[in-house]
């Protein structure tokens, strides 16, 4: 076990989360509701990368979400911050040495549909990658060849539309497509997007999700949608946008969870 797993597992005692959740912009606040949290900054933990986006707190709460123990990370770092889509990689490794099998992923997402509006929860059915890079650049051996037909896990995405239904959340369905960012879209590559069969846009997940196969653990993923993407409304995009309505989807968000996680 590496020293970034060896140092988390030291914090955890007897307790092994079974899922581990991603938490995007915005939405750290979903860790109020683990009962019996555990604690750990980012920067305690060794290898670790430090994210400088608002908005993403960077430490790792464990806890309960009803009779399921699960490890929160509230923060995440993006292609955009260091040009490194291979950053994340320490983090999805040390839930692999964690013995963690079920990732369940969340973001902060731009719709590119009129009838999926801000507020709304999209389930990520499958991604477009269309940022040029892949986070297992340089990765020596052939397990760098991951397939991706089965990216997004069919079992945990059922278990997730059963538990919004359970909460009588009315959920999309959706391919997300991942740009590099950090500059929002143009009106044309939007366009582009909604072409080419994307449903929401957005700048991370997509490195997480590849990096999870890679280290064989399921996936399942979820935007809330916090805007229209850009050429959609007269409005120019912001970031404090995209902070100010993510509580919005993540109130549903957090009744989700609650109702798959207590199965």
């Amino acid at each position: 076990m590496k020293p970034a797993a060896a140092y988390i597992q030291s914090k955890l005692g007897d307790l092994k989360p079974e899922y581990a959740v991603i938490l995007g912009s915005g939405l750290g606040a979903l860790t109020d509701s683990i009962e019996g949290a555990i604690s750990i900054p980012f920067s305690e933990i060794d290898g670790f990368p430090q994210s400088a986006v608002s908005g993403h707190k960077g430490e790792i709460v464990v806890g309960r979400l009803g009779q399921t123990h699960v490890l929160m990370l509230s923060g995440r770092v993006h292609y955009y911050e260091h040009g490194d889509a291979g950053a994340m990689r320490p983090v999805i490794e040390a839930f692999h040495e964690l013995g963690i099998e079920k990732l369940l992923l969340t973001n902060a997402a731009g719709s590119v549909q009129q009838d999926m509006p801000p507020g709304s929860i999209m389930q990520i059915s499958d991604h477009i990658n269309f940022s040029g890079s892949n986070p297992l650049f340089g990765e020596p051996s052939d397990k760098r060849f991951v397939g991706l037909s089965n990216a997004y896990d069919e079992e945990l995405a059922a278990q997730f539309r059963s538990a919004a239904k359970k909460a009588d959340i009315d959920i999309h369905q959706g391919v997300y497509m991942w740009f590099s960012g950090p500059s929002f879209e143009t009106p044309a590559e939007i366009k582009m997007a909604k072409i080419i069969g994307a449903d929401a846009v957005g700048m991370s997940t997509v490195p997480e999700v590849i990096l999870a196969r890679f280290y064989g653990m399921r996936a399942t993923a979820a935007s809330i949608i916090t805007n229209y993407a850009a050429g959609m409304t007269d409005d120019e995009l912001s970031h404090q946008e995209t902070k100010d309505m993510a509580p919005v989807g993540g109130a549903k968000l957090v009744k989700i969870l609650h109702a798959m996680l207590a199965e």
